[in-house]
């Protein structure tokens, strides 16, 4: 199968003349027909489960669009045609099912799925990963912090170790980081603790996970709060940094896919969307793609996973009014200046 980039980092112009920024696609080649996928998962990740894919379906061209959240939120409002859309912001999914962008889709894997693993028959999640801390093995040794208390302890303790230090989401720029933010909130208390520590202590922020891993990796970070732990496993060795799960809390993403409205090969989408939650397609994605598969038995094994559930309580902070008392709130916290 031979795979060719075709854009990087463009400005691309949806159906209804509202601009989107991609940052990658890539064509997978095949047959005369082309199934159409806009993704915030990298590329390199599915490439395993494109192949699976066409590998039973030799027919199919695949042209895999990656964008970050908030772009693939924007695309498929402004009603691009892709044929299925994978996101790792449950809310902003969650809205745009809620708001009539999603087409229905039933089958025996969509009815196959735990309940709090899809919504209606429009949003289905196909992998679940812990959203950790990562702590520097040079400025924790073997006593790294267990819980939120832990580390708001720590870092009133020694803030010359941690000053400038820090690396959290930027919840303005990153779907993902507002999702974990607002999921904190609602959890507890003790987040808002915590994020004032964070920010008397010159906290850096990101809006990829892949940055702050490599931000601990240097030695520049000694904390990354609220990394996707899938990426954290795949990218740190041993000895690089220790993946805390929190005791307290640890929330769960779940990632999501849905067929929106305007797809061109709907039928494609729905095939490839079954295909990921097959028992051949869960199998790949936690061998091949180091996302851990839909599993309600590791979450039973683990009382400190919370999973962020897809219901209506994800609106709440998607609603413009919420979303900007939210981040002045939380800037009021963490951006001290």
């Amino acid at each position: 199968m031979r795979h060719f980039v075709t854009a990087a980092g463009l400005s691309v112009l949806a159906s209804l003349c509202d601009a989107y920024e991609i940052e990658e696609e890539t064509v997978f080649e095949g047959g005369a027909v082309e199934l159409s996928i806009l993704s915030t998962t990298d590329t390199e990740a599915f490439a395993p489960l494109i192949a699976a894919f066409q590998s039973t379906n030799p027919d199919v061209t695949l042209r895999y669009t990656v964008a970050n959240s908030q772009q693939v939120y924007a695309a498929v409002q402004g009603e691009a045609p892709f044929d299925l859309v994978i996101s790792s912001a449950m809310d902003l999914q969650l809205k745009l099912a809620n708001d009539g962008f999603a087409t229905a889709h039933g089958s025996d894997e969509t009815i196959g799925l735990p309940r709090w693993a899809r919504w209606r028959d429009q949003l289905f999640a196909f992998a679940q990963e812990p959203v950790v801390i990562i702590a520097s093995a040079t400025a924790f040794g073997a006593n790294p912090p267990r819980t939120r208390a832990d580390l708001i302890d720590v870092l009133r303790d020694d803030p010359a170790t941690f000053t400038g230090r820090i690396g959290t989401y930027d919840p303005a720029r990153s779907g993902a980081g507002y999702l974990f933010a607002t999921q904190d909130a609602r959890q507890s208390d003790s987040s808002w603790r915590l994020a004032e520590v964070i920010g008397g202590l010159d906290p850096k922020l990101y809006t990829t996970t892949g940055d702050m891993i490599a931000g601990v990796q240097s030695g520049e970070l000694a904390i990354a709060y609220n990394v996707l732990g899938s990426y954290a496993s795949q990218r740190l060795t041993e000895g690089d940094a220790i993946i805390i799960e929190a005791l307290d809390f640890t929330h769960v993403l779940l990632r999501t896919a849905l067929i929106p409205r305007t797809a061109t090969r709907s039928d494609l989408g729905a095939s490839f969307l079954d295909f990921l939650l097959s028992e051949e397609g869960q199998r790949l994605i936690e061998d091949e793609t180091g996302l851990p598969r839909i599993n309600e038995a590791a979450l039973a094994a683990g009382p400190h996973l919370r999973p962020i559930r897809l219901d209506p309580g994800l609106l709440v902070f998607v609603d413009p009014l919420m979303r900007q008392q939210f981040l002045n709130e939380w800037t009021a916290a963490v951006v001290q200046d």
